[in-house]
């Protein structure tokens, strides 16, 4: 299982935020963004909430609950979700 800390990390690498930048999404400080990623503390519940919708995921899946990273797409065009799922199911073909 992956700790919070490094999930955290490479969630908000894979985005391009900085530090900083994450911290002003969700309203903490730099500080305590590094003190998360480096598992020093353990975000509340509400910044953890915070924290999924900034990266659309669940809190289950930030707190390595479920290891089936879900994706959020209510926001975007039906043809986007469309291919999507196309590519979804192309990358399983391809990794069976």
């Amino acid at each position: 299982m992956v700790e919070f800390g490094t999930l955290l990390r490479d969630l908000r690498k894979q985005s391009g935020l900085s530090q900083e930048q994450l911290a002003e999404r969700i309203g903490v400080t730099k500080s305590v963004i590094s003190y998360y990623e480096l598992s020093e503390r353990i975000p509340s519940p509400d910044v953890l909430i915070k924290i999924s919708d900034v990266f659309h995921v669940t809190t289950d899946y930030l707190l390595g609950r479920d290891d089936c990273m879900t994706i959020n797409v209510s926001d975007l065009p039906r043809e986007d979700v469309e291919l999507l799922k196309s590519i979804a199911t192309t990358l399983r073909r391809k990794n069976q």
